[in-house]
């Protein structure tokens, strides 16, 4: 079964960047995509999102934030912070808001890693 997975991103040239991986790695799965926090919460209200991926540094709130809000509302989403801010602060802020940390450029590698582990979670595979 195909997955809805929401990107966000205030970059339209990050978007598109994941957006390429992750149609390589599952170009079956649907894809929404929102620019902020704000549109974001949102999507994910109006939609059956199964995953998420979100960029650190964002206008308002930033992604670490948006990842705790997510949380609280749907434990169960498998969510990733995406950021070539690599402090361990950072990692280890993602760690707590219950996000798994990927690292810009993001590879096909550590998408790959991350969708599988997710897939398990959600159960839909």
């Amino acid at each position: 079964m195909a997955f809805k997975i929401l990107i966000v991103d205030d970059s339209k040239l990050a978007r598109m960047a994941v957006a390429k991986v992750l149609n390589t790695l599952r170009p079956e799965w649907a894809r929404v995509e929102a620019t902020d926090a704000a549109e974001a919460m949102a999507l994910i209200r109006q939609n059956d999102i199964d995953i998420t991926l979100l960029d650190f540094n964002m206008p308002g709130r930033d992604g670490l934030e948006l990842a705790a809000d997510l949380k609280m509302i749907r434990p169960e989403m498998p969510v990733a912070v995406i950021s070539a801010n690599v402090q361990r602060e950072v990692v280890t802020r993602a760690g707590e808001a219950g996000a798994a940390f990927l690292p810009k450029p993001l590879t096909e590698s550590a998408l790959a890693a991350f969708l599988d582990e997710a897939e398990q979670r959600v159960g839909k595979a």
